[in-house]
């Protein structure tokens, strides 16, 4: 059936039945009638999107994102939510609703899947592919259905009735979303730009404008570019600047840009194809992103205008385009092993032109810079997005774009989310210039619950467990968090390792302990304090020993013993390795008996 307005059947404003005015006070949350609205990750850092609206016994769960780790998370490969609270109250969920493809926005969808049921996931056509491939890769395609969304769909709940609306972004079929619910209206923008000339979709002014007029009580918009002035540049200069470098590049042209920017890799690839060039595809990513964008009908780049890795030596070089990974510095991506002269098809000849249509995520700038110098040491002429050479636009809307989103749908509540802290702020300052009253932008951290009531919202008393999960490979128990945090505790405090010998039989500790230390102190300067630290642990073995004990009792007393010790003699809190050795006849003993009874 075609409804006439987003999430509402006749494209009449929703009458929403009154609640009786409560008893409690205002800032109590009252589960049962009350709408709820938390982020388990999103406010205060660029990714691991999540974003939750629950009434009664429903919850409705906005992206699954991942976070790229920092370069002093050693050895993570993901950080995602804490999926805890979902965890418990997976009987509540309802859908999985994707804005768009992202990773920072379904990234996490196989993690999630190892913890929670979901039968359902409503996503936009090409997030539907990504999706469905991830799912295959990590042999969970039977438990959960991939329903295709576009601005047209609709799904509905008991306590809920979504809809959506078409938005702009650096990744085809991107959707707004309008979430009703029984205490008022909720809009999520997802990741947006306004693009006056785009490649591809436009954004669906007239829905925005029209979800504006029918009444808004709480807008969740993103925050990425809030400290950025004016507007964006369009789509299209930038497919002008690249068409205009592949003419005036003499030798080989090799090109870098975000993978999941489909609409920018088809913008190179018929720049390639209208310059006379052939193009080879490198890094899994790229290929992949190539390969669904043929599939979709976004890329209409033929087969005979591709060449191998193979072939690259069979042409001029003014007939070739390379399109690789690597815009970020990502160390294993194709254009960081080019530059490290370890790729197997590709070494860079003096005079190769590398263009990066990208420009650094905050927190990547030094591996790019790192690159883009190794690179040039080798003989590249290497060039960047500038102001300049137009050669990457933002998919992220800034101030002016802000603006205008806040004007269109003119909401009652503003709550600036997907951003650092810094950017949440900027947002909610640039809503205040657009006239929302300051005590009704709610500016939250992850966990934080907005209450909204009868079309009133405030920041409840209440708080949704929430955390940090580091991943290592595909582990997503939380193993991997403990490992960081040691690893970074090593990093600042180093390690003790208390070695005690004792004779089990006896209950006996037969020689003072022995500490060894790596990272805490400098041995040779700090005799004295390891001295009185083994006399430490001594006197409180010997104490403990006059008891009956076991081996993890006396674990337990070593770490209790030593670790203040130290924190008051240093100010530092060391990991502190208890190894306890038996002696031979003990263990003999032992194993003699374990052997009886067996």
């Amino acid at each position: 059936m075609r409804e006439n307005g987003p999430g509402t059947k006749t494209g009449r404003a929703v009458r929403y039945s009154r609640v009786p005015e409560p008893d409690f006070d205002k800032n109590t949350i009252n589960r049962s009638t009350d709408t709820l609205v938390y982020a388990l990750g999103g406010l205060g850092e660029v990714g691991k999107n999540m974003y939750c609206i629950e009434h009664d016994d429903e919850i409705i769960i906005i992206d699954c994102g991942v976070l790229f780790p920092e370069e002093s998370l050693l050895g993570v490969d993901y950080v995602i939510p804490d999926y805890t609270h979902l965890v418990k109250n997976q009987g509540k969920i309802k859908a999985l609703i994707i804005t768009h493809g992202h990773e920072d926005h379904i990234g996490g969808i196989p993690f999630f899947l190892q913890s929670v049921r979901l039968k359902q996931i409503y996503a936009p056509r090409f997030a539907k592919a990504l999706i469905e491939k991830k799912l295959e890769e990590h042999r969970m395609t039977r438990g959960v259905k991939v329903t295709e969304i576009n601005e047209e769909s609709r799904v509905h709940t008991k306590h809920f009735d979504v809809g959506f609306y078409n938005t702009i972004h650096s990744f085809p079929d991107s959707l707004g979303v309008l979430i009703n619910t029984p205490n008022g209206r909720i809009v999520e923008t997802g990741d947006y730009k306004f693009d006056f000339t785009p490649i591809g979709e436009r954004s669906d002014y007239q829905r925005m404008a029209y979800i504006g007029q029918i009444g808004v009580s709480l807008l969740m918009s993103d925050s990425t570019n809030s400290g950025v002035e004016g507007f964006s540049i369009s789509e299209k200069r930038v497919a002008a600047s690249i068409v205009e470098q592949m003419r005036k590049t003499p030798g080989r042209l090799l090109v870098s840009t975000f993978a999941s920017n489909v609409l920018r890799l088809n913008q190179i690839l018929e720049a390639a194809v209208a310059c006379g060039r052939k193009v080879a595809v490198f890094g899994r990513s790229m290929e992949n992103g190539v390969d669904i964008g043929r599939r979709m009908g976004v890329i209409n780049i033929a087969d005979e205008h591709f060449i191998t890795g193979n072939e690259l030596n069979t042409l001029p070089a003014n007939k070739i385009c390379i399109v690789c990974t690597g815009s970020q510095g990502e160390p294993m991506a194709a254009l960081s092993r080019i530059a490290n002269g370890t790729h197997k098809f590709l070494k860079i000849i003096p005079g190769d032109t590398v263009i990066f249509s990208s420009n650094p995520i905050p927190g990547n700038g030094s591996s790019v810079n790192a690159v883009v110098n190794k690179l040039t040491r080798i003989g590249a002429n290497v060039i960047v997005n500038s102001a300049l050479t137009s050669l990457h636009t933002t998919g992220h809307a800034p101030k002016e774009e802000q603006k205008l989103m806040l004007n269109l749908i003119q909401p009652k509540y503003f709550m600036p989310i997907h951003g650092e802290h810094k950017m949440l702020v900027q947002h909610s300052n640039t809503a205040q210039q657009c006239g929302i009253p300051e005590d009704h932008c709610l500016i939250c951290a992850n966990g934080d619950i907005v209450v909204l009531r009868e079309g009133e919202c405030f920041i409840g008393n209440e708080r949704v467990e929430t955390d940090a999960i580091y991943v290592d490979g595909n582990d997503a128990s939380g193993l991997s968090t403990s490992v960081i945090k040691d690893r970074q505790i090593l990093a600042n405090n180093g390690l003790v390792a208390v070695i005690v010998t004792i004779d089990s039989r006896y209950n006996k500790i037969l020689c003072r302990p022995s500490i060894v230390s790596r990272g805490f102190v400098y041995i040779k300067d700090s005799q004295t304090l390891l001295k009185e630290a083994e006399l430490v642990v001594y006197d409180a073995l010997r104490k403990k020993m006059q008891q009956r004990t076991t081996f993890g009792d006396l674990k337990n007393c070593i770490r209790s013993s030593l670790e203040p010790f130290l924190y008051q003699r240093t100010s530092r809190n060391p990991i502190v390795i208890p190894v306890i050795l038996n002696q031979k006849a003990a263990i003999a003993e032992i194993q003699a008996k374990t052997g009886a009874r067996r």
